[in-house]
């Protein structure tokens, strides 16, 4: 399986990785941004089963965080941000608590010919009561500020695969690693086959941990950061335009 082609020895190494399924792939080093891509292997199409963003799709979250109740509505628009001459597709995620938006974030993905979902970066705001900005806090953008993108959802997920989902040094570390696949799920919006559970993690806040839930034909169903935090969110509805 051929991830992109990337000039760089990071390119290598995680495509490799990747290929394989080797569950040591997290000896992927984290200080290499350098990579480059090859804008002809993307799209902005993005039809990975575990990961699918059709455009006009509205994905509705309900949950808590650190004892609040939370609204996240997650709308793929049709629009795209060119990136790294890569078009983009921009999916735009709001997070409400007791109705004020407390967070509104633009985050922009791309896929490659293999089916591997790609994250390009986020443009992210954190809002008071009011409406006024916050904080930025965790923006980035590939190829700005030596800025690296990564991989959201692999085209063929495998227990023990490891990767880097975004990259700014300081700013963005997140990393992912597939830890089941095959599971069955029931949530308020039914029952699910084959899902796949990744655990996150990021230098940043290291004693956090958070699994994430995908069912294939929809995306994320739930979410449950079980080390560092209270934090639980799960799938209550699909809204298609």
């Amino acid at each position: 399986m051929r991830v992109g082609r990337f000039v760089s020895t990071l390119g290598v190494v995680l495509a490799a990785m990747l290929a394989a399924g080797v569950s040591n792939a997290g000896a992927l080093k984290q200080s290499d941004d350098s990579a480059k891509i090859d804008p002809g292997d993307f799209t902005s199409q993005i039809t990975n089963p575990y990961f699918p963003l059709s455009p006009g799709t509205t994905f509705v979250y309900e949950g808590t965080s650190e004892g609040k109740a939370e609204l996240n509505t997650v709308k793929v628009t049709s629009e795209t941000r060119h990136i790294l001459g890569v078009d983009s597709l921009i999916v735009h995620d709001v997070v409400e608590q007791t109705g004020v938006v407390v967070e509104d974030t633009f985050d922009w993905y791309a896929q490659d010919r293999d089916g591997n979902v790609w994250y390009f970066g986020e443009d992210t705001r954190e809002l008071d009561a009011r409406g006024r900005v916050k904080t930025t806090e965790g923006s980035w953008e590939a190829g700005q500020h030596r800025a690296a993108p990564g991989i959201v959802m692999p085209a063929h997920p495998a227990v023990g695969a490891s990767y880097r989902q975004e990259y700014r040094r300081g700013v963005a570390e997140d990393r992912g690693r597939i830890i089941q696949v095959g599971e069955t799920r029931t949530t308020p919006m039914g029952g699910y086959d084959n899902v796949v559970v990744v655990a996150e993690r990021t230098r940043l806040e290291p004693k956090i941990l958070e699994h994430k839930e995908y069912a294939p034909g929809v995306g994320l169903i739930t979410e449950d950061v079980v080390k560092g935090a209270h934090e639980t969110s799960h799938l209550v509805r699909i809204e298609r335009a």
